[in-house]
């Protein structure tokens, strides 16, 4: 096992350019266990082109423009500031007006204004999405738990480095909807396993998940991502436990 020479390969890894939300630099060197249910199937069964449709979150807009999503009827909030100017040169070309959101609670739209709010791992507030929502309007989300990768993070970085809220699972959001009296009409949680087939790739992933490994650096976790280069060598990957749970709620 050449030290330098890893050292050298993560690090590179480590400053690899990252935009919009887009793994594909590491697609073919690691695996993510399929989930029980399917986001996108999910989505495609309640969007057409009659409906207002408001994506949470959307990131690069890669997701959204998957959807073939209606010209001026579609519209897409992003919180992530490097994001915000990215979403607008390769959204509003399609017809798609990007808004900025720094507050959960102020949404900046109408009351009842959408049919469909979706929002794939975005924080919201579910009060603030129920009062944008049309009534019998439908909100769908999948969220990323709060026990996701909790073990490699303390594993790499300490006792409970994590930043992220513990008590974020589906019985919380379970409530929240039972007290905003929205109609629940499917949930589910599941901890599917991550497999890693390089620790470089890995690197690349945890630089990125900044607020699941704070502070996390080759240098600082040197010692550790050697350990996990050695299961890996042994096994042929290393495997991550993550956090998933979504929602289907209506508006009454």
């Amino acid at each position: 096992m050449n030290l330098e020479k890893l050292k050298e390969t993560w690090r590179y890894e480590e400053q690899y350019s990252f935009k919009g939300w887009d793994f594909s630099h590491i697609n073919n060197r690691m695996e993510e266990e399929t989930l029980p249910w399917d986001y996108k199937k999910i989505v495609e069964s309640y969007v057409n082109e009659e409906k207002i449709l408001l994506d949470m979150g959307t990131g690069g807009g890669e997701f959204l423009l998957s959807l073939n999503p209606t010209e001026g009827k579609t519209y897409a909030t992003e919180s992530y500031f490097p994001n915000i100017e990215l979403c607008k040169e390769i959204l509003t070309p399609h017809g798609i007006e990007v808004r900025p959101v720094y507050d959960d609670g102020n949404l900046p739209f109408e009351d009842d204004y959408f049919d469909i709010v979706i929002n794939r791992h975005e924080s919201f507030c579910l009060s603030e999405v129920n009062r944008i929502l049309k009534p019998d309007g439908i909100f769908i989300t999948q969220q990323v738990g709060g026990m996701n990768n909790r073990e490699i993070s303390k594993f790499l970085l300490g006792e409970y480095p994590n930043t992220t809220d513990i008590e974020l699972n589906l019985d919380k959001i379970l409530m929240e909807a039972k007290n905003t009296g929205m109609k629940i009409i499917d949930a589910g949680e599941y901890f599917p396993k991550t497999y890693f087939h390089d620790i470089g790739a890995f690197v690349f992933y945890a630089r990125i998940i900044e607020w699941e490994f704070p502070g996390f650096s080759v240098e600082r976790c040197f010692d550790k991502l050697i350990e996990l280069q050695a299961k890996l060598e042994k096994r042929g990957y290393i495997e991550i436990l993550e956090h998933r749970y979504f929602l289907i709620a209506e508006k009454q």
